[in-house]
């Protein structure tokens, strides 16, 4: 990306850098008058089918977000809206990784795609675009309660594990997404791509902290809906900015829920009208059920659950030990005794070492480039646990610098050499380091002298493990980025001069001059763009507004009618804008 603009927007400005990998420049300009006018037609249609069963206000939203009906947002503005609420916002290309996802919204930044759905995936794309992003999150953000859930679900999700499988998944469904929304994608590619998403849904295996989570987010955050079974309204951003399902979604054959912590048990296809929906009775339910599941996930639990989540997620993750310090790397191996405590862990690679989420000087990814492991456990015949031990107190059990001790945990393990260094953490033992270190499990050595130094974690328990790193930016993380890159269309001459066309219609509806001209733009659309109807609906507003030129706006009404027929994928678009021109 190119130099950083923040808009002045606190939100934004305070983003680290590992979450600024992401962001893309939205280059408003390239927003063509076509995609100005597509956006227009959604969100009058949006107007008419939401003001009546969306949660909150439709217009107030949309300003306290920055946005209008008239034209495509820019991120100035909806920075300089969204900070008066505690918020920001930052364009992306297409879907990023659910884990970034997640910390954006703890971080209060809502994530936009800089892309618009193309003309003929008016009613909807699979694609996330910027009509999804604005229009449907960021009028909602004004409500106390929603946002306060919103970022809450982010910090939430910031520490979720994902397993290996889940990020093969998610570029499957960013590629099926990318070619959906391209005109010349052949139908054996789209039919390729959407057997790789099946056959990936088909083979997660138990689903991960992060694969739960955002079956949570999807029932709440994109498709929820707020009430009780009989009486409900919209607040999730998937219905608000469908035209089609957030009309269908209220029928009686969509089957509604109510929303609980049985919500994870419903996967999604996101290419898919839901065959059902949960309603929420108000968004502390959202909240509750929230900390129902963060209760059980590794960030909370630890152990040697939290270790084999990170040991299956294959990427980096913290354990943290009960006397506060965070090991950062990738794990590969735990020992348990028989009641499944651990005994013993093992990260593979450049691994950190952090306290309260800031790396330790010297003992950075470099330092320790060759992994990291160290038992967890009690020390045989101590009532009291290493970590909770003073200075005098380490003396006495012979554990001070510069003399030789051999620590015997009542795993078994061993730990035998001279003590170097003791690093202390408000006032606790974090770290020991060893010269001429042995570290044995019985016969097996798991550290030997010629190893050189050897840093042993202090603490009695893994009392957290999560998704990254402690320090993400010490840590200089590159979370996995996705291999495809959304589609961006060249256009020929017959398209830009069709553009040309949006633009003169644009100026005369804004300017209300020059409306002698529309007839020759009417004749223009009919003798070069058979396939037109948005153009001439433009058209068509303008002449009934101002209650001008009869006659051809009588033509114009009849060729919609008559294309509306002959063309029936159109035909509910048309008819739909049809019934929209005198609001």
């Amino acid at each position: 990306m190119s130099a950083f603009n923040d808009f002045n927007n606190p939100q934004v400005a305070s983003l680290p850098k590992h979450l600024k990998q992401y962001i893309v420049e939205q280059h408003y300009e390239h927003y063509t008058p076509v995609d100005h006018a597509v956006w227009r037609y959604v969100m009058r249609q949006n107007y008419n089918c939401l003001k009546d069963i969306a949660y909150y206000p439709y217009i107030p939203g949309l300003k306290k977000a920055g946005l209008t009906i008239e034209k495509i947002p820019s991120l100035e503005e909806m920075n300089a809206a969204l900070a008066e609420i505690g918020w920001g916002a930052v364009t992306v290309d297409g879907f990023i990784p659910p884990v970034a996802f997640m910390e954006f919204q703890a971080y209060r930044v809502l994530v936009i795609a800089a892309d618009i759905r193309q003309l003929n995936h008016i009613e909807y794309t699979p694609a996330p675009d910027v009509i999804h992003e604005s229009a449907g999150h960021a009028p909602i953000i004004a409500e106390p309660d929603y946002n306060q859930y919103l970022s809450y679900f982010g910090s939430i999700g910031a520490k979720a594990m994902f397993s290996s499988k889940d990020f093969e998944l998610y570029e499957a469904i960013r590629e099926l997404s990318i070619l959906k929304e391209m005109p010349n994608a052949s139908a054996a590619e789209i039919r390729k791509a959407t057997e790789k998403v099946e056959f990936c849904q088909d083979n997660l295996g138990e689903p991960s902290e992060m694969a739960l989570l955002s079956r949570l987010h999807w029932w709440t955050v994109e498709y929820g809906l707020i009430g009780d079974l009989e009486n409900h309204k919209i607040y999730g951003a998937g219905l608000l900015s469908s035209i089609g399902e957030s009309a269908s979604c209220m029928r009686t054959e969509v089957k509604k829920l109510w929303y609980n912590l049985d919500a994870v048990n419903y996967s999604y296809d996101i290419t898919q009208p839901q065959p059902q929906l949960f309603v929420t009775p108000n968004f502390q339910n959202l909240i509750d059920t929230l900390e129902q599941f963060a209760d059980t996930m590794a960030f909370r639990r630890g152990g040697s659950e939290g270790i084999l989540k990170a040991i299956e997620c294959k990427n980096t993750a913290t354990a943290v030990y009960s006397s506060g310090l965070q090991v950062s790397g990738t794990f590969t191996d735990l020992s348990m005794d028989r009641e499944n405590n651990l005994r013993f862990i093992k990260a593979t690679g450049p691994v950190s070492l952090a306290v309260e989420n800031k790396e330790i000087p010297a003992h950075d990814k470099t330092y320790h480039k060759g992994g990291f492991s160290s038992p967890v456990g009690k020390l045989k015949g101590m009532n009291t646990t290493l970590e909770n031990l003073s200075a005098s107190e380490l003396n006495e059990a012979g554990i001070s610098e510069n003399r030789e001790t051999e620590l015997e945990f009542e795993s078994g393990i061993t730990v035998s050499g001279t003590v170097e260094n003791i690093m202390w953490h408000k006032e606790k033992p974090i770290l020991i380091t060893f010269n001429n270190c042995t570290v044995k499990d019985g016969g097996q050595v798991l550290f030997d002298p010629s190893w050189g130094k050897y840093d042993m974690a202090v603490g009695e328990k893994i009392v957290s493990v999560f998704c990254g790193a402690a320090d993400k930016d010490a840590y200089e993380q590159i979370a996995p980025v996705a291999k495809t890159a959304t589609y961006h269309p060249e256009y020929d001459e017959a398209t830009k001069a069709y553009h040309e066309i949006f633009r003169q219609i644009r100026k005369i509806r804004e300017s209300a001059t020059g409306l002698d001209k529309l007839a020759g733009i009417r004749q223009q659309l009919k003798n070069s763009y058979y396939d037109d109807w948005l153009g001439s609906m433009e058209i068509l507003e303008i002449l009934e507004k101002n209650k001008i030129q009869p006659e051809l706006a009588k033509e114009i009404r009849i060729g919609l009618e008559l294309k509306a027929s002959n063309q029936p994928e159109n035909a509910k678009l048309i008819y739909n804008g049809l019934s929209l021109l005198h609001i």
